[in-house]
């Protein structure tokens, strides 16, 4: 953690001028949670976002992606849960363009400031009557406060234990400036993008276009270096929105001041990764694997996203076996060319660190402390190949009997 950007209370709340809310609008029948959230900037805000490479794109994301490639700003976004408006068809679109436009027209904007998403069973269309009362509902008690912030972070959740929310603040050009975020995800997690549903908030002032790089760039080593279940949702979206409301000077090149922003904004986005990975559904433990002394970053990569992405892998750590047969099988299998007899292989936690593989053979290790290291909620592997100077991280966690058990009965 850089120590120049310092960790505050409050959620997506967090940075001037943005205001949230969550409620119960009653989408799942039998249910209690909340379900829809709001979030709403007082001035627009430059955007920028990735969506998911699945094939299979639900309607809020054709809508969100058409928008952000047309225009450069959005005011806010509108979010439902129990039903993800995915494989639904031109009535389906005509649903979210509906929502954005019933949000629009009590705040009061163009139904193009307005991003939507969804996210749920697919192939179910909206309860538009119950989607219209609800976003009508969320238009007359949105706030600024972090209470506000948290209800919008429980309202997202699917299957997710707890809402995952971040706050940081750093100074820049003497400003002080905040950036916020939350996001839901726990199944269905094996990005190509980003994430299921995630969105950073900041009162930065920057370019649409820079902000749109430093996007595309982070993404690529944080929520594109998680796994759950290896399963790419149809509903991915990841958007961060940018007010200006700090009245910094707007960073508009690559210079000192980008960079402190680029800073802040990879550790926001690490946060939520990391909050990904560790409630992943059924999870026990935060499963981290880092490659290091790589040739490249590419093939440190792969590396890393084979150790956390292997099934018998995440089992082996559920059980707190220090099988590390299965960590070099997979690395062997994942289409990165290395030198087996060079790997050295470690696990680590707060209980310690143990070297299980040197040279491509095992040490002579207590297998009573590797039981005690893998027992805690955050467990990391350490492949070290011994070959350059470069590394990678990937985030995951381990595979439980509960994680059958919630997607076997998903739809109930």
């Amino acid at each position: 953690m850089d120590d120049t950007i310092k960790q505050i209370q409050g959620g997506i709340t967090a940075p001037k001028g943005f205001l949230a809310a969550g409620i119960r609008a009653g989408i799942k029948e039998g249910s209690d949670k909340r379900d829809m959230a709001l979030l709403v900037s007082e001035v627009p805000c430059v955007c920028a976002g990735v969506f998911t490479r699945n094939l299979v794109k639900a309607a809020p994301v054709q809508w969100d992606a058409k928008l952000l490639a047309e225009q450069k700003t959005a005011q806010a976004v509108i979010i439902n849960t129990g039903i993800a408006n995915a494989c639904t068809g031109e009535e389906g679109y005509r649903n979210t363009v509906q929502t954005a436009e019933t949000v629009a027209g009590e705040l009061n904007l163009a139904p193009e400031q307005v991003l939507v998403m969804s996210t749920g069973v697919i192939g179910k269309q909206l309860p538009m009557e119950t989607i219209r009362s609800g976003a009508c509902r969320l238009c007359t008690v949105f706030k600024h406060d972090a209470e506000s912030a948290h209800q919008a972070a429980e309202a997202i959740l699917t299957t997710d234990t707890h809402p995952k929310e971040t706050a940081v603040a750093f100074t820049c050009q003497g400003k002080t400036i905040h950036m916020a975020g939350m996001c839901k995800g726990s199944g269905m997690i094996h990005p190509n993008m980003g994430t299921m549903l995630g969105i950073v908030t900041t009162d930065a002032m920057i370019t649409q276009e820079l902000l749109t790089a430093c996007v595309k760039e982070l993404v690529e080593d944080t929520f594109n270096m998680v796994s759950v279940d290896g399963d790419t949702s149809t509903n991915d979206t990841f958007v961060v929105l940018a007010n200006g409301m700090a009245e910094n000077e707007r960073i508009k090149e690559e210079d000192e001041s980008y960079q402190c922003f680029r800073q802040a904004l990879k550790q926001v986005m690490t946060e939520l990764a990391q909050q990904i990975a560790a409630d992943g559904e059924g999870a026990t433990r935060l499963l981290e694997a880092t490659v290091c002394h790589a040739d490249s970053v590419g093939q440190a990569k792969t590396l890393a996203k084979a150790i956390i992405t292997s099934n018998l892998t995440k089992a082996a750590v559920f059980g707190m076996d220090a099988n590390w047969g299965r960590i070099l099988c997979a690395m062997g299998y994942s289409g990165a060319v290395f030198d087996p007899e060079q790997v050295r292989i470690q696990i680590s936690s707060v209980q310690g660190t143990l070297t299980l593989v040197d040279g491509g053979l095992a040490t002579d290790y207590d297998e009573t402390l590797a039981t005690k290291i893998l027992s805690p909620d955050k467990v990391t592997i350490l492949a070290d190949l011994h070959a350059g100077e470069a590394q990678a991280t990937a985030w995951g966690c381990d595979l439980t009997y509960e994680y059958v058990k919630i997607n076997a009965d998903y739809r109930s």
